[in-house]
């Protein structure tokens, strides 16, 4: 028995890299099975690395990048990349870039990589659709995902909408 095979000893590089690669199929086939097509913050809550309160703040652009709260490493987050566009282009799925804007007032763009790097945020802004989806869906898919966010306003009132006005005696 190699030491590879033992129970909790550490796999090849090469073992690792196929659980890596079954793991980000898990993900997206969950994913596209209910929204038919995948995007890089799927993978990456579906592997467990991501929280979605999280998404939501970098949304609301209170994060400089999506990259600083993915508890995984960039070594790691690489190779899952690689294995999500691997996974989508066996699949046959459609890249479709998409925009992410911040649901700010500026609506500035978001940012997912500490580096910025253009082809970095290209790979991530990527959402990897159904080739079952009419062009004409797949567009408004992009459209939807692309559009500028409605601002919400909060106005404080002094008291909670629900809360019971205070008792007289």
């Amino acid at each position: 028995m190699t030491s590879s095979s033992l129970p909790g000893s550490r796999h090849p590089r090469k073992h690792r890299s196929q659980g890596i690669e079954q793991r980000v199929a898990r993900a997206a086939e969950a994913v596209l099975a209910d929204r038919r097509y995948v995007s890089a913050i799927d993978i990456f809550v579906g592997l467990g690395w991501l929280q979605p309160s999280r998404v939501d703040e970098w949304r609301q652009g209170r994060l400089p990048s999506l990259e600083r709260v993915v508890t995984a490493n960039l070594h790691k987050i690489s190779r899952a990349m690689k294995a999500f566009r691997r996974w989508a282009e066996r699949r046959g799925l459609h890249p479709s870039a998409t925009a992410y804007v911040a649901r700010t007032r500026d609506r500035r763009p978001l940012r997912f990589s500490v580096s910025g790097d253009a082809a970095i945020e290209r790979a991530y802004r990527t959402h990897w659709v159904s080739p079952e989806q009419s062009e004409r869906k797949r567009r408004r898919v992009a459209e939807r995902a692309s559009r500028r966010p409605d601002l919400v306003v909060v106005s404080a009132t002094g008291r909670a909408p629900h809360a019971r006005p205070p008792a007289v005696f």
